[in-house]
């Protein structure tokens, strides 16, 4: 038994790297926002986007482990260059401003733990986080990355802490309220876009393509289909339990922050630090300390991701070498482009900027961003010129396409609760 759980670990990689991300400190805030904000009113979501988040990225690491390519790459081999452009420059903004809200979060939540300048603290983790991505070669970065999925389980054991009434918490999960007002939409689009984001789709193509070719003579699936059946059964179990990790984590959040926040009257968190500063005089020092280095933990996952999907991104459009199974001097580009997004972030917490509204408002852009980035996707996940004869199947194409169609539909409510 303990055998085949180890053997069952061993085969998760990108897929639980990936999902575990999706839970950065400026997910926190948008899950503790929603809890909240409208205390069980959004529990329901988690039962919508779990499967669609699993359709979307077997779509984006099938790409990867077929075509030997990332996502970025397919699009500047098969679609007009203005197409390309416009997709990577969303993404390297929404990415950044996600980079700055983390750090950020990351800084409050240590000053809250350990005193000192919340700058200072940021400024730090922006430096490690640079280091860690440039020095540390591929083969130990994947293990520690996978390692730091764990420190989710902070937040399984803050849910444990408090108080939770789990027959109404069951009860508006499967029988929802849904308000329809600008306030409920804009959340729920926030929701969405931190859930089913643009930059977990680069980053598990890219990571498959790494995963690919770190391992001595392998090739991707279109050139040796002998393989196929190990690895795309490989990706569909990894993903699965990534992203069904991931949203068990964003419903263990929402349900705390509804049970101790709402409760109490509190009602606007303004920031992930902010949610677990609440929570220490109403759920206890030990729930609040497991909730700030929740915060940390996760932090220090997702910057590589976010910072490392946007280089992936704009290398493979400029046609540099990429990957972090390369040395800094054999791809400048890439390593360029890591840390440039990862300081710009730091810089922003220096800023007037408020860091709450730009993650607000980057949670968005990547929901708006992901509709025609998911639609470019499903179009290429049936072209043979691109997938050979692993073009994906009817029931994945129909899923794929209902989280598109989900996303769009909640873009078009949001804007026009706010437009109209």
């Amino acid at each position: 038994m303990i055998a085949r759980t180890r053997r069952f670990f061993r085969r998760l990689g990108p897929g639980l790297i990936t999902g575990a991300a999706d839970d950065d400190p400026s997910g926190i805030a948008t899950y503790s926002q929603a809890g909240a904000q409208f205390g069980f009113g959004m529990l329901w979501s988690v039962l919508l986007t779990t499967p669609l988040m699993v359709g979307i990225q077997i779509v984006s690491a099938r790409i990867g482990r077929v075509t030997g390519h990332g996502i970025a790459r397919n699009i500047r081999d098969h679609y007009p260059r203005p197409v390309l452009i416009f997709i990577v420059a969303l993404l390297l903004v929404a990415n950044t401003l996600n980079i700055a809200a983390d750090i950020g979060a990351m800084g409050e939540a240590l000053q809250l733990v350990v005193g000192g300048p919340a700058h200072g603290h940021a400024l730090i983790f922006g430096l490690v986080a640079v280091a860690f991505q440039v020095f540390v070669p591929y083969q130990r970065l994947a293990p520690v990355l996978r390692w730091l999925t764990l420190a989710l389980f902070a937040y399984v054991l803050v849910l444990l802490l408090v108080d939770v009434p789990w027959q109404q918490v069951v009860v508006d999960t499967f029988w929802p309220h849904v308000v329809l007002n600008a306030d409920y939409l804009l959340l729920l689009v926030g929701v969405l876009g931190t859930t089913i984001s643009p930059y977990l789709f680069f980053w598990q193509a890219s990571q498959e393509v790494e995963e690919q070719r770190a391992a001595d003579g392998e090739e991707p699936l279109r050139d040796a289909p002998e393989h196929a059946r190990q690895h795309l059964r490989r990706i569909k179990i990894d993903t699965w339990f990534g992203m069904t990790f991931s949203n068990g984590i964003a419903f263990a959040i929402m349900v705390t922050t509804a049970v101790t926040l709402r409760t109490a009257g509190i009602t606007d968190i303004q920031s992930s630090a902010q949610a677990a500063e609440a929570l220490r005089p109403l759920a206890g020092d030990l729930a609040f300390a497991l909730f700030a280095a929740g915060i940390i933990g996760t932090g220090l996952l997702a910057i590589p991701v976010l910072a490392g999907s946007a280089a992936y991104a704009v290398a493979e459009s400029m046609r540099w070498p990429i990957g972090h199974a390369l040395k800094p001097a054999e791809a400048k580009g890439f390593y360029g482009i890591i840390a440039l997004a990862t300081m710009l972030g730091v810089a922003i917490d220096f800023t007037p900027i408020d860091p709450f509204k730009a993650l607000y408002w980057a949670a968005i852009l990547n929901g708006v961003i992901a509709v025609p980035i998911m639609a470019l996707m499903m179009r290429m996940a049936v072209r043979p010129d691109i997938m050979g004869t692993f073009v994906i199947r009817p029931r994945l194409w129909r899923l794929g396409w209902f989280a598109t169609l989900v996303m769009a539909a909640a873009v078009v409510a949001m804007l026009v609760s706010v437009f109209v």
